[in-house]
């Protein structure tokens, strides 16, 4: 922000003297307020999942991403009737988790729509949708 220039060319050797602050544009920590617009970024990615995402690392690698999480967070993934599928909990700096596409008990989901419960501690929580094809596993081209 640009305010009037001094008249005095004595400070600032003949160039004109401006000042500014920052202020009123300083981030606001521990805002609730911010906490609550923050819920609004959490996602999944890639939404919808087509039997492939850039965080896979192989042909046996299935993995999406929750993404813009806060450091205390517990995902509860449901199939579309409320069957409670994996639960997934964070608590570390790191703003995403990977979810494996697998439930509970290590089996591969089936595709479909999913529920996804994010309940951030101490923000709120936020209700995410999500669809996943599969793919076969081709064993054969190993």
């Amino acid at each position: 922000r640009n305010y009037n220039a001094t008249n005095d060319t004595t400070l600032n050797k003949t160039m004109p003297l401006y000042n500014f602050s920052t202020n009123d544009i300083a981030p606001d920590l521990n805002s609730q307020s911010a906490k609550k617009s923050a819920l609004e970024l959490i996602g999944v990615v890639p939404n919808p999942y087509y039997a492939h995402s850039e965080y896979e690392g192989n042909r046996l690698d299935n993995r999406v991403r929750f993404i813009n999480l806060p450091k205390k967070t517990t995902v509860k993934i449901f199939t579309f009737s409320g069957t409670l599928v994996r639960t997934i909990k964070k608590d570390d700096d790191q703003t995403f988790v990977d979810w494996d596409l697998k439930n509970q008990a290590n089996v591969p989901i089936a595709s479909g729509m999913y529920i996804i419960h994010v309940d951030a501690e101490g923000v709120g929580t936020k209700i995410l949708k999500w669809f996943g094809i599969m793919r076969q596993i081709d064993l054969d081209t190993f």
